[in-house]
């Protein structure tokens, strides 16, 4: 068990990093991106969903911590 919650955190950290670095390079994008006026622009929407996704990683990557530490207490 502890070796499968240990995969499914490291699963977890590199899809935080992942969401983080296309997050990053979406907002680059936007702004380098001819500004418009006609509400957000596809970077910026998509900007904004990869960091969502990488609050939602990272609270994953933490639940699946204190699961590992509770089954490490309980033995």
């Amino acid at each position: 068990m502890n070796t499968f919650l240990v995969l499914l955190l490291i699963a977890a950290m590199i899809a935080v990093v992942v969401a983080l670095v296309r997050g990053i390079v979406s907002f680059l994008a936007q702004g380098s991106a001819e500004v418009r006026g006609e509400g957000p622009s596809e970077h910026a929407i998509k900007s904004n969903k990869m960091m969502q996704a990488r609050v939602l990683f990272q609270a994953v990557a933490i639940l699946i911590v204190v699961v590992l530490l509770f089954v490490a207490g309980r033995t």
